[in-house]
């Protein structure tokens, strides 16, 4: 069998410790061939078009290539990398997110309306229209975006969505909680 074959058959977490170790690209390249769909489709779901999710997911994979070494095993790679992906999405939507925000509502205004709502259940966001819904995605806070994306399009566990943020059991529902009060009344007013 040749080295190449070897190598594409490594497992995620020893690949990243060669990769750390070598800094060979070629293993770098196998790493990118597993992930750069998953990354892009990420990317896609927090960016305005293909062009500026392409940009992103590129940009996710330097930025990975720099940071692989930050990588602890404390959970499986593609788990890390998915956090790594959805915070890197996060940070470039809060640059221009002022803006937009500025546009529809004051932030204090929108957490004292979210508190105020009554609990919001998973049914009542699978009705809304899909039209106004991704004008409020694209509204609403990148966290809040984050975690609901995580719950509603990638059907994460309240568990996994615990280990992916690295925050505890409670501090996910509640962040779900008012990431889905939040969602509604952007929602309503659309």
């Amino acid at each position: 069998m040749e080295q190449a074959d070897i190598d594409k058959n490594i497992a995620d977490e020893e690949l990243v410790r060669n990769i750390v170790k070598t800094n060979n690209t070629h293993l770098f390249a196998i790493l990118y061939d597993r992930y750069a769909n998953v990354v892009y489709n990420k990317c896609l779901s927090f960016s305005k078009s293909t062009e500026e999710a392409q940009d992103l997911a590129h940009d996710v994979f330097v930025n990975l290539f720099v940071k692989l070494r930050t990588f602890q095993g404390k959970s499986k790679f593609s788990t890390w990398l998915y956090s790594f992906t959805y915070n890197f999405c996060v940070n470039y939507v809060q640059r221009d997110l002022k803006k937009r925000k500025e546009k529809f509502v004051n932030t204090d205004e929108m957490n004292r309306y979210s508190e105020e709502l009554a609990e919001i259940k998973d049914e009542d966001i699978f009705e809304l229209k899909s039209d106004k819904l991704e004008k409020a995605l694209k509204i609403i806070d990148p966290d809040d975006k984050m975690i609901l994306l995580m719950k509603y399009q990638d059907d994460f566990t309240i568990k996994e969505i615990k280990e992916t943020l690295e925050i505890g059991e409670s501090a996910v529902k509640m962040r779900l909680s008012r990431a889905k009060n939040r969602l509604v009344e952007i929602y309503k007013k659309l």
